[in-house]
């Protein structure tokens, strides 16, 4: 009797997009406290170029016999619940697969995750809409965590790369908590940036009370702070080096149901953006990859198993 198996895209030997395989998996039952959920939508992130290129193989991080899985984030429905869970089959979710060291990803027909890291689809939010948010927004939020409220007297917040997918989200949430929020982007993003309800600069002066750099910009970004100020970025394996008392932190994205099914019912009533470039199907997985790296990039590529 044969097994049952599905499709997923891995790196055995990280070399770049050429380097993508798809290769067949046998079909796993989840177990206490998981779903097995079929996926609709998968999102492709920067992170996923760092895998597929060994970034994160030669700092370390990874440490796969045969192979790396490829995908965070993802949408889909859910096919199998193990014991001690309440999600019912057929339910919506979306979610994120964290860490790098894992043999699979979200790029996949389907994947088994615990299900307290999984939160429902409202409806009249459609899969490909959600597969963009879990990353992406429970990064910003998990951001503003380490900012915090903005205090009394200092409440200048400056986010770099104001016009992507993290900014975007940080913009409208930095709001809530009092922050007067600029973003940096390019010129020609100046109309989505102060679409948010942020002001717009192309080239920021120094002496911001913290800036949360979406952008990655670093050494550049922290340079742009105040004495004492704060600094948050993406880039957990190397952060800047404190400096002038400056409060410098980081954030990589990782699981929160609770909190992401906030992020999502925001999605569907049109507080938050969610914008997709171009939905391929698994099989362009390469593709999708290479048109990331080439950057400037505004919505997200979706792969769809």
């Amino acid at each position: 009797m044969s097994v049952p198996t599905f499709r997923a895209a891995v790196v055995r030997t990280p070399g770049g997009p050429d380097s993508i395989e798809i290769i067949d998996v046998p079909v796993l039952e989840p177990g206490p406290g998981q779903v097995r959920v079929k996926v609709s939508a998968a999102t492709v992130n920067p992170v996923d170029l760092g895998v597929a290129a060994g970034v994160f193989h030669d700092l370390g991080l990874v440490d796969q016999p045969n192979w790396t899985g490829l995908g965070w984030d993802f949408a889909g429905t859910v096919e199998a619940a193990g014991p001690g869970v309440d999600l019912a089959v057929g339910t919506r979710v979306a979610g994120v697969v964290a860490g790098f060291d894992r043999d699979y990803g979200t790029y996949a027909e389907q994947l088994i995750v615990s299900a307290a890291d999984v939160a429902v689809v409202p409806d009249g939010l459609d899969l490909t809409a959600a597969s963009t948010v879990p990353v992406n927004g429970l990064a910003a939020a998990q951001i503003l965590d380490l900012l915090g409220d903005a205090p009394a007297d200092g409440r200048r917040l400056l986010v770099t790369g104001a016009a992507g997918a993290v900014g975007g989200y940080l913009i409208a949430l930095a709001r809530e908590r009092g922050w007067k929020v600029t973003g940096l982007a390019r010129e020609h993003d100046e109309e989505f940036v102060r679409s948010l309800g942020a002001d717009f600069t192309a080239d920021a002066e120094r002496g911001w009370d913290a800036v949360a750099d979406a952008g990655g910009m670093q050494l550049e970004a922290l340079a742009l702070v105040r004495d004492g100020g704060q600094f948050v970025g993406v880039q957990p394996s190397s952060p800047p080096p404190a400096e002038r008392g400056i409060l410098v932190g980081a954030v990589v994205a990782h699981p929160d149901g609770a909190r992401l099914a906030d992020l999502l019912a925001r999605t569907a009533s049109g507080q938050l953006p969610a914008r997709v470039q171009a939905v391929l199907p698994l099989d362009q997985v390469a593709d999708a990859h290479r048109a990331l790296a080439k950057g400037g990039v505004r919505g997200r590529y979706v792969l769809q198993p």
